[in-house]
């Protein structure tokens, strides 16, 4: 489980293509300080598993399902990217409960700046569109953002400038694939409320 909150930018330092999967690996020094074998790192919103680590890098297969339901399979080495590592029992909540199961892609589609933040347009796979809601959470690359607009195929985010510094949502330009995760908890009340009428039909 992860909150969302980004700590690395970290960077793909190779990429070995295994036919129907791929090898990544990646630098980040920070997330890396106390990982080992079978640990869970987020990397653009995505929970990879660390297969090797050392040397201030690890190493992540990445099976074809991820591949097709995220943006990873665009990264190519020096790509950057968004690292967090798991959040720890007792710790701050800091963002929303994430998991790190990408629902689905989005694109950037525009970008406005202002003085003291910048409002990005991402658009929005129409079967996402449903958990999606003014004021709420979603996750786009691995950051927790509080949505400003929900349209039904488009959702705004408001960027303060530590997340256009220290994120990969500060040089993503318009035409950029994302990851996106939805609210989880809006998935389970869905789930619930469709099986309370199932019952009732019965």
């Amino acid at each position: 489980m992860f909150t969302g909150i980004v700590e690395e930018l970290g960077e793909v330092t190779a990429v070995e293509n295994l036919g129907d999967a791929s090898r990544f690996r990646l630098r980040g020094p920070l997330v890396t300080e106390d990982a080992k074998h079978g640990d869970s790192i987020a990397v653009n919103g995505v929970c990879l598993t660390v297969v090797e680590c050392g040397d201030g890098e690890f190493t992540a297969d990445v099976m074809a399902e991820t591949l097709k339901r995220s943006s990873l399979g665009a990264l190519t080495t020096g790509s950057r990217v968004n690292l967090e590592r798991p959040m720890a029992l007792g710790g701050r909540l800091g963002g929303h409960l994430v998991q790190g199961h990408v629902d689905g892609t989005g694109t950037i589609t525009g970008r406005e700046p202002s003085e003291h933040w910048e409002i990005v347009k991402v658009s929005l796979p129409s079967d996402l569109a449903r958990y999606v809601v003014e004021k709420g959470s979603i996750t786009v690359d691995g950051v927790s953002l509080t949505v400003v607009e929900a349209g039904d195929d488009y959702f705004t985010i408001s960027l303060i400038p530590t997340t256009l510094d220290l994120t990969t949502l500060g040089i993503k330009q318009a035409g950029d694939p994302v990851n996106l995760e939805v609210d989880v908890l809006a998935k389970y009340v869905e789930r619930l409320l469709g099986a309370d009428r199932k019952e009732s039909v019965k």
